[in-house]
């Protein structure tokens, strides 16, 4: 696998990207419904921690959710699995005598060709032209594909193969995602193929960077990430994340390992990372236009060696937006959007969940020490 990692200011395992070695192939599907024994509980606001609840009411610090609730319509996972499985792919990569494998979802196609997204990370090694990638078919079939684009401050590339009127997966909304609501994932870990695993959303909103380990800034992903415990593991990378009626909410793209420290456990421990659809698709449909990709700027640099709660802002760029907009050199930014801000990471994962041009407001704390809010309109700069 290769040795990239996740990190986050909090977590006390270590995360990572989850890219395959590719070796013998198999079926793996799970059967039946969801099942789950109904629960009401309540998610805390602020921490995201889930409160058995036997009343079904929730104080007004914490959100009313139902865990374990049916599939509308009555889908099961296998009526998910023969709808979405046709549009998934493995993605191998080689390089030299060794490769890798990933996973994709065609989400377009033509008569004569189609697109499929995946991780950046999951082609990252022969984008450089020492390398191949060919994308197996659910029919088996193997073939050629390409870089249509790629970017990695999202992790994500797209790919194109030259084979037309292939099935296609349906593109979902993750904001409509609420903790305990279904999932199910689908790729190749570990090199097999057709595997699909279920569980629930454990959490949203969870603001994780992605990197090389040598932590250099240039390869940095940042991902407001939805967190489930569906089973991801290596090979999973760039797989869907679909909701109980199979329609992609996310793109799979790490998870949560105990690290040396706990044996060096690589698998699945229950804690996956996806990168949100609602998010992706803008990247996405840009890189298909035009084969490059933007993100939304605001113009600040960060204070690393600050330690206290939120993102001290160290100096503006001129004339982007936070400058334009009035915020201060100095000005520790405490919330955007609603959305509190612990920390830098935070803040650039709720800035970068956000499309160029649109309006946020920042809550700041301003050098004298008042709270003060400002309305910004984001910039816009090529994406890496």
């Amino acid at each position: 696998m290769l040795n990239n990692f996740i990190k986050t200011t909090t977590a006390k395992v270590t995360l990572g990207f989850v890219l395959g070695a590719g070796i013998v192939g198999g079926v793996a599907t799970a059967a039946g419904t969801f099942s789950n024994p109904v629960v009401n509980a309540c998610v805390d606001n602020k921490t995201g921690a889930i409160f058995a609840s036997q009343t079904g009411t929730c104080s007004s610090l914490r959100t009313a959710v139902t865990l374990g609730s049916p599939a509308t319509n009555g889908a099961s996972i296998k009526t998910v699995v023969q709808k979405v499985s046709p549009a998934v792919v493995t993605v191998k990569v080689t390089v030299g005598t060794g490769g890798d494998t990933g996973s994709g979802s065609i989400f377009k196609t033509d008569a004569t060709s189609s697109y499929i997204v995946t991780n950046n990370h999951v082609i990252d090694a022969a984008a450089t032209g020492t390398g191949t990638i060919a994308v197996e078919l659910d029919n088996g079939d193997e073939v050629p594909a390409t870089i249509v684009g790629r970017d990695s401050s999202y992790d994500l590339a797209v790919l194109k193969i030259v084979r037309g009127n292939q099935p296609t997966i349906v593109i979902g909304s993750s904001q409509t995602l609420s903790i305990g609501d279904q999932v199910i994932a689908f790729g190749s870990p570990l090199g097999l193929d057709h595997t699909v695993t279920a569980g629930i959303v454990s959490s949203l909103n969870r603001p994780v960077t992605t990197g090389s380990s040598s932590g250099t800034t240039a390869t940095d992903s940042y991902v407001d990430a939805i967190q489930t415990d569906a089973a991801i593991n290596p090979g999973n990378s760039g797989g869907p994340l679909t909701d109980s009626q199979g329609r992609m909410v996310g793109i799979n793209s790490a998870i949560a390992t105990l690290g040396a420290s706990a044996g060096g456990q690589s698998g699945s421990i229950g804690v996956g990372f996806s990168i949100p659809i609602s998010e992706a698709i803008r990247v996405i449909n840009e890189i298909v236009a035009t084969g490059k990709s933007t993100r939304p700027l605001l113009g600040v640099f960060f204070d690393t060696t600050f330690t206290g709660k939120g993102a001290k802002i160290s100096k503006l760029s001129t004339g982007e937006a936070a400058e334009t907009s009035g915020i201060p050199a100095g000005a520790i930014i405490t919330s955007i959007d609603g959305v509190r801000i612990p920390d830098q990471v935070a803040a650039i994962v709720r800035i970068r969940a956000h499309a160029p041009k649109d309006k946020v407001s920042i809550v700041v704390t301003m050098p004298t020490g008042e709270s003060k809010t400002f309305s910004v309109i984001l910039g816009s700069t090529p994406s890496s």
